[in-house]
């Protein structure tokens, strides 16, 4: 069985509903301390969603220096999957595994919706199960969620076809070109600000085709990595 390691930082909120999925998925969870020196053999990482740090200085900028960022960053570089939601997309552009940065919303108020994306990238660890163009609906909750990046990295993202999501409807946090997740050239880390973690079982998530409450679509951003990891 595939081990997940989802890491807890000081201030993390979210840790519990992404080792949640990741069980849900069928892998087992294994939980990583802010403070270990190693990953303990996991197959791949989940940075989750929260204050880490209480977003003090920046979001995400306080726990890119925690001793298991070291080995994340360590071991991303050589391919292992890292997916950061939400604080941990923040993270993972503050440790440089992605590019850009995360600032607050445009409207400078904390956003808690139901959100549209489509899906623009399904060749990464985290979007194979997905179908190119696919909209699915996940929860968004952040008060520091826009992207933003110099015109000369969004358009390399953009060439590269390295923008995985784009927020359709509306854009809830004046991100730069509708952008709600990235990922790196290797197509091992994504980030976005979404909470696929929110609506992996029914009765629980955002509604669905088939009713209220009966959305699953963050489900298959689990199982893809487990269908990544066995080729």
């Amino acid at each position: 069985m595939a081990r997940i390691g989802v890491v807890t930082f000081p201030g993390t909120l979210d840790d519990r509903d992404a080792a949640r999925a990741v069980r849900l998925a069928g892998a087992e969870a294994v939980s990583l301390w802010h403070a270990d020196a190693d990953l303990h053999g996991v197959d791949a990482v989940v940075l989750p969603g929260g204050f880490s740090y209480g977003d003090y200085l920046r979001a995400g900028a306080i726990s890119r220096f925690a001793p298991v960022m070291g080995e994340i960053v360590d071991a991303a570089n050589r391919g292992l999957p890292v997916l950061g939601i939400c604080n941990g997309f923040q993270v993972l552009t503050e440790a440089h595994l992605l590019p850009g940065s995360m600032i607050k919303n445009d409207h400078l108020h904390f956003v808690c919706r139901e959100q549209v994306l489509s899906v623009e990238n399904v060749d990464t660890a985290w979007t194979r199960d997905y179908a190119q163009g696919e909209r699915i609906t996940v929860p968004l909750k952040n008060q520091d969620g826009q992207y933003v990046a110099d015109e000369r990295t969004l358009d390399e993202l953009e060439g590269e076809g390295r923008v995985v999501f784009r927020y359709q409807d509306v854009n809830p946090n004046g991100s730069r070109r509708g952008i709600a997740g990235i990922t790196n050239a290797a197509g091992n880390v994504v980030g976005l600000m979404p909470h696929p973690e929110h609506a992996v079982e029914q009765g629980f998530g955002p509604d669905g085709a088939h009713g209220p409450r009966t959305g699953t679509d963050g489900l298959r951003f689990f199982t893809s990595v487990l269908h990544a990891l066995v080729g």
